[in-house]
């Protein structure tokens, strides 16, 4: 199913723009597959969000993920199913903890003084398949994730709302174990991948 629809969406494009380079080319179908492990990933997740009684809070804990998620980027796993399995767990059991747990404030400012640290240290964070080369992009990505870090930290704390207030801190922890570069080696993934770019 996902082949049908990546080889019929790249081919689609193909057809209407014949004159791309392969680069161009390999970006599309690489984009493709990953809009569609996103849908199907998205689906899933819902589906048991939906059966645990917790899909707005899914929902709210997606959104504040993403934001920081959106400019630091990340680990991205091999497998489909890794994926699946990793990213149901994270986006199910985080929002849960966050719903039940009171996270005191001390604890909120140490996490968020914690990732804001990560942030300038190791945003953004490529893949091998989409390496941030521009000195100029990693530097505007860098400053963008360490300003986001600081405004979930700083809302965290200022929240009366418990559920938003420990979402936004945890939005936070989860995405910087996910630059992390100790977490690149535990799944055996290249880390720093612009650097073999600006020595080649």
């Amino acid at each position: 199913m996902r082949q049908r629809f990546v080889n019929g969406g790249y081919q689609y494009i193909i057809h209407y723009q014949p004159n791309l380079d392969q680069l161009t080319k390999d970006k599309i179908k690489y984009g493709l597959e990953s809009f569609y492990i996103l849908i199907t990933k998205l689906v899933f997740i819902f589906f048991v969000a939906w059966i645990l009684n917790i899909a707005l809070e899914v929902l709210i804990f997606l959104f504040l993920y993403n934001i920081i998620r959106t400019t630091s980027f990340g680990l991205h796993a091999t497998k489909s199913w890794i994926c699946l399995v990793s990213s149901t767990l994270i986006f199910i059991l985080v929002p849960m903890m966050c719903l039940y747990v009171d996270i005191p404030i001390n604890i909120k400012t140490i996490l968020g003084v914690i990732g804001t640290i990560c942030m300038i240290k190791n945003a953004p964070a490529d893949t091998y398949k989409r390496p941030i080369i521009n000195p100029k992009r990693r530097l505007i990505y860098k400053i963008l994730s360490t300003i986001i870090a600081l405004g979930l930290t700083i809302t965290s704390i200022l929240l009366e709302n418990t559920f938003w207030a420990n979402c936004c801190i945890m939005a936070l922890v989860v995405q910087c174990f996910m630059i992390s570069p100790l977490v690149y080696k535990l799944f055996k993934l290249p880390y720093n991948n612009y650097l073999k770019y600006q020595h080649s």
